[in-house]
């Protein structure tokens, strides 16, 4: 299965263009961002836990990264409301639940072999977070190859991007305009290496999930 699968393609997608589909497992549904390969796949996904579901054990080869939106998100005996940010590298296990329920942003297979750092932030705590550039930001992993955080950018404010990198963004409140599109809270944005020419404004304050990287893992 490929789904949004050519990276040297710039995408942008708003809610509305979202399809929520059944997962294997019951109660379990997902956006597919983007997608190379069935079940086991290199995926970015939106996943939606019904009150009391629960996934099956399973391992993480390449890697998880997740950050929870809604709801509170469990495993074994530990429970991530939203706002927390979880990686889980290469050869690690869990059986990942939700009693209330819960909507995840989740990243599968995108780590390098050398990738071991396990880390779980709490976005909440206002000791996560630093001010820059008049932009208030909440790092949460950065290595040679990638840096994620979180961003609070003021209304009217712009966002800018290095254009030899690779860019993705998930609007998590507010509203963003990217050239002439306005788009809501919840739109997903992959901004392909070497594309330039992106005027990026916040129309309102807004919260942003923005991952970068220099070399785009595990494609093949």
């Amino acid at each position: 299965m490929l789904i949004h699968a050519d990276f040297s393609q710039s995408i942008i997608l708003t809610p509305e263009q979202y399809e929520w589909i059944a997962s294997p497992q019951k109660g379990v549904d997902r956006v597919m961002l983007d997608r190379i390969g069935a079940e086991k796949a290199r995926a970015t996904s939106l996943v939606r836990y019904a009150p009391n579901s629960i996934f099956p054990p399973h391992s993480h080869p390449q890697g998880e990264e997740i950050l929870v939106l809604e709801g509170t998100f469990s495993e074994q005996d530990h429970d991530y409301p939203a706002g927390w940010y979880l990686r889980n590298p290469d050869g690690t296990s869990h059986q990942p639940f939700s009693h209330e329920g819960a909507v995840i942003f989740v990243k599968l297979r995108q780590m390098s072999r050398d990738d071991q750092q396990t880390v779980r932030i709490n976005t909440n705590l206002s000791e996560a977070w630093h001010v820059e550039n008049n932009q208030k930001i909440c790092s949460l992993f950065q290595n040679h190859n990638e840096q994620v955080e979180l961003r609070q950018i003021h209304q009217n404010d712009q966002l800018n991007i290095a254009p030899d990198l690779l860019t993705e963004i998930l609007i998590l409140d507010g509203t963003l305009k990217i050239n002439q599109q306005v788009l809501p809270t919840g739109s997903w944005i992959r901004l392909a290496k070497g594309s330039s020419g992106w005027q990026i404004t916040a129309e309102t304050q807004v919260k942003l999930y923005i991952k970068t990287m220099k070399k785009i893992t595990n494609l093949d």
